[in-house]
């Protein structure tokens, strides 16, 4: 079992958000994925392997965090494609068929992928009672992200409060399935992005992602109908930091970044 680790939505190594991704003629048993996930103890493992020609998919891929399977995860799409572009001799879009439908990576020729990915569907909710202190700020409003994503997403009153936070993952993790994601308009965006995120994930094992591919399709279209624009970059605020490119194409997001190859392995038990 060959595996690598790659950052994605990133060009350099050790930023961006790290990821295992493992090739295989057809997949194990759960449990061993799951421990497999567990040994490379990154926020996500990808799991992928070959389909049959002349299906709706080219390979069936699926996710692991360190303590649980996952319905969507976009570095981990994103970093598989990556391999199967630099390794694979895999040329165009690769179809995946995944727990949340088919997704589609599109290779661009200033070397970035672009990831189809279902748009969240995002319903106002009270702000839960003990979530500001659990976050360390008063969040100005509440979205539940539906059950792909399976986060609170909320905004805070500006970029730098986003930056500050410092919570409570315990108590954080009583609030959403998953976890929170937390938001604010950027305060200068010529410095190239229009908005920032953190996400804080205790529930799958995941104290704060580096850089989330799923949660920019809730944030795709909470900052598209406020900054009135389609096409959209977010910064993901965590020490690793990373930035998506968004462009929201109704109840589809296209999530486009880049990644680089790390580390190569075999494992051996």
């Amino acid at each position: 079992m060959r595996i690598r680790i790659v950052d994605a939505f990133t060009d350099r190594p050790f930023t961006g958000n790290p990821a295992g991704v493992v090739l295989l003629d057809a997949f194990p048993e759960d449990d061993r994925m799951q421990q497999v996930a567990l040994e490379v103890n990154h926020a996500e493992t990808a799991f992928a392997h070959p389909l049959p020609e002349g299906g709706e998919a080219d390979w069936a891929l699926r996710w692991f965090t360190p303590a649980a399977e996952v319905a969507m995860c976009g570095h981990a799409t994103l970093a598989t494609a990556h391999v199967l572009h630099t390794t694979a001799a895999q040329e165009g879009p690769v179809r995946f068929a995944t727990r949340s439908g088919v997704l589609v990576a599109t290779p661009r020729d200033d070397g970035s992928i672009t990831l189809d990915f279902p748009t969240a569907p995002l319903t106002p909710v009270d702000v839960p009672e003990g979530l500001a202190e659990a976050l360390g700020a008063q969040p100005l409003t509440a979205l539940d992200t539906g059950p792909n994503v399976g986060d609170l997403l909320v905004e805070l009153t500006d970029e730098r409060t986003v930056h500050a936070l410092r919570p409570d993952h315990r108590a954080i993790g009583a609030h959403s399935t998953r976890g929170v994601i937390a938001t604010a308009r950027a305060e200068n965006p010529a410095l190239g992005y229009d908005y920032v995120s953190r996400c804080f994930f205790p529930n799958v094992g995941v104290h704060e992602d580096p850089v989330t591919g799923s949660a920019h399709t809730a944030l795709a279209p909470f900052w598209s109908e406020r900054i009135g624009r389609a096409e959209l970059t977010g910064l993901q605020a965590s020490p690793r930091s990373g930035r998506v490119r968004t462009e929201l194409r109704g109840d589809r997001t296209l999530l486009s970044g880049r990644a680089v190859t790390v580390i190569e392995g075999e494992l051996l038990a």
